[in-house]
């Protein structure tokens, strides 16, 4: 109860923000914090992951309906309602599939550059309402934001000033007082001094009238030629959402060594979803930093979520009159704090000194996000493209060494260490990748090679102990060098191949085709038979 509490005290200047952050009115991030958060924790795996608004859905809700209708507006939220129903949808049945594990297809370095840009453009998006101006919304986000900054002398001094106090009073508690509840004391104290001083007269803007009581429950409009129109942000919507909800789910079972269950928690998050697209709001997702502030608050259970839907239901019940005069560049600077943790360059950096192919793909993903801005989604299906695009292109380039015998007593590369050959008549090569429809023609390349290059040979030995896989290409590949090589004078062997590669070489009549004489349990045993065929 006191974990829901704490969340409860940040849940609700954060929902607020974020609600602000999708184009919607504020108080619809109370509706998100309300129903989807109970059904989340009735229905997720991870007891304390707090469901509800968060920074990068809100932002996608944003860009993603932006073209369609003017924020705020009535179709507006119906569009967001819808596509809490649609990306809903698509969690349920990715869990349904147990394709939990697929979302894995996101690569940490794609979600990096992602996230990355994300945080920049919510940072950047909250200045017009920081400094108390209006912002154009066009198709080309930078350009909004450069027009902003050079029309810096229209903006509002009040409102500036309201911003930046919020701005040094966050990091001043996170620097000096983390443990009390910054946001919301922050926020309290300047509504108090906004209302004492008539912020609103003065032309600042307010979150003005929140209704009471609960939020109505509907079901939502279904429009099917917006339904096309947004079923790609639905799906980068459940993708991305539960990418993020998964990483908090992964250090809570870190720490607290409970398991959880991928795809458990897809549905869970699915129906949170759809809890908020009855309920009349946004999109909602699991809140890494709320989480993170439940686990601290140890939380033992998802009542923790369920005392701080409460707390919510007490806020919209009793105590909307007090929103009235919060400022909203306060909301404004509680975002830019928020996701300036989520910016972390030196990702970057590890993902490039990692793999060239990982560091490029985090690139590309930051500058499409920025460039295609406010249409970030396509910034991600570019970096997902990317990465698929390099991994196959590195997939179809697979080491393959030409080896000989190590004085340890193994066969190593020849070239690296300098080792002669084994015998002028045999021919030794080793792929350290699965045999199948991308490495195939490489794998066929090298033998050729080592044919045309060693004339006299009468032996190619291949060492299959680096094959995970056989597939039907790589089998086909097989029957032909051994049928060609055979026409040239010189036999195809095999060695140390694994149980699932052997099991493969059986069902096809591999064995048949080359020979079983040719096929090798271990690398000592070809090498020992192979010389002693020569030496014949």
């Amino acid at each position: 109860m006191l974990a829901g509490i704490t969340v409860a005290l940040v849940v609700i200047p954060q929902s607020l923000a974020y609600a602000q952050l999708a184009g919607m009115p504020a108080y619809y991030g109370l509706y998100a914090s309300l129903l989807p958060s109970i059904v989340g924790a009735l229905f997720g795996s991870s007891a304390q992951l707090s469901t509800g608004p968060v920074a990068l859905t809100s932002l996608l809700t944003a860009a993603s309906i932006a073209p369609l209708a003017p924020p705020g507006s009535d179709a507006f939220i119906a569009h967001a309602v819808l596509l809490a129903l649609l990306s809903g949808l698509f969690q349920i049945g990715f869990g349904l599939l147990r394709m939990g594990m697929a979302i894995n297809l996101l690569s940490q370095p794609v979600l990096m550059g992602f996230i990355n840009a994300a945080a920049i453009i919510i940072a950047l998006s909250q200045l017009p309402p920081l400094v108390g101006m209006s912002a154009r919304q066009t198709e080309h986000f930078l350009l909004d934001t450069w027009h902003v900054i050079i029309n810096l002398d229209l903006m509002h001094a009040t409102s500036l000033v309201f911003g930046a106090s919020a701005i040094a009073m966050l990091l001043g508690f996170r620097r000096f007082a983390p443990r009390l509840p910054g946001v919301l004391i922050t926020v309290a104290l300047l509504t108090g001094i906004s209302y004492a001083i008539g912020f609103a007269a003065l032309g600042g803007r307010v979150v003005g009238a929140v209704p009471q009581g609960f939020p109505r429950f509907s079901v939502p409009a279904i429009d099917w030629e917006t339904t096309k129109q947004l079923l790609p942000a639905a799906f980068v919507i459940a993708l991305i959402s539960f990418m993020e909800a998964m990483s908090s789910c992964k250090v809570i079972a870190i720490k607290t060594k409970r398991p959880w269950k991928e795809n458990q928690e897809l549905i869970g998050q699915g129906l949170a979803k759809i809890a908020a697209a009855f309920n009349h709001t946004m999109p909602v997702s699991g809140s890494f930093s709320r989480s993170a502030l439940n686990l601290q608050a140890n939380a033992h259970s998802g009542i923790s979520s369920l005392v701080s839907a409460l707390v919510v239901l007490l806020t919209l019940l009793f105590f909307t009159p007090l929103l009235y005069h919060l400022p909203k560049p306060v909301l404004a600077a509680v975002i830019m704090l928020a996701v300036f943790n989520l910016i972390n360059f030196q990702s970057f950096r590890r993902a490039w000194r990692a793999s060239r192919d990982d560091g490029l793909a985090a690139v590309i993903t930051f500058a499409t996000t920025l460039l295609f801005a406010p249409n970030i989604q396509d910034g991600i299906l570019a970096g997902i493209i990317a990465s698929l695009s390099l991994f196959l292109y590195r997939e179809m380039r697979p080491r393959i060494a030409i080896v000989s015998l190590h004085q340890d007593g193994t066969l190593r590369d020849a070239a690296r260490f300098n080792l002669p050959p084994v015998h002028q008549e045999i021919g030794i090569l080793r792929l350290d990748a699965s045999l199948n429809f991308v490495t195939a023609a490489s794998l066929e390349d090298a033998v050729l090679k080592i044919e045309r290059d060693k004339p006299p040979l009468k032996f190619i030995l291949l060492t299959a102990g680096g094959i995970n896989e056989l597939d039907a290409t790589g089998a086909d590949l097989l029957f032909k060098l051994s049928e060609r090589l055979s026409q040239n004078g010189i036999t195809l062997a095999l060695s140390a191949a694994k149980k699932q590669v052997q099991e493969v070489i059986d069902r096809t009549g591999l064995d048949a085709a080359i020979g079983s004489a040719n096929i090798y349990a271990t690398d000592r045993l070809a090498l020992e038979g192979l010389l002693a065929r020569v030496a014949a």
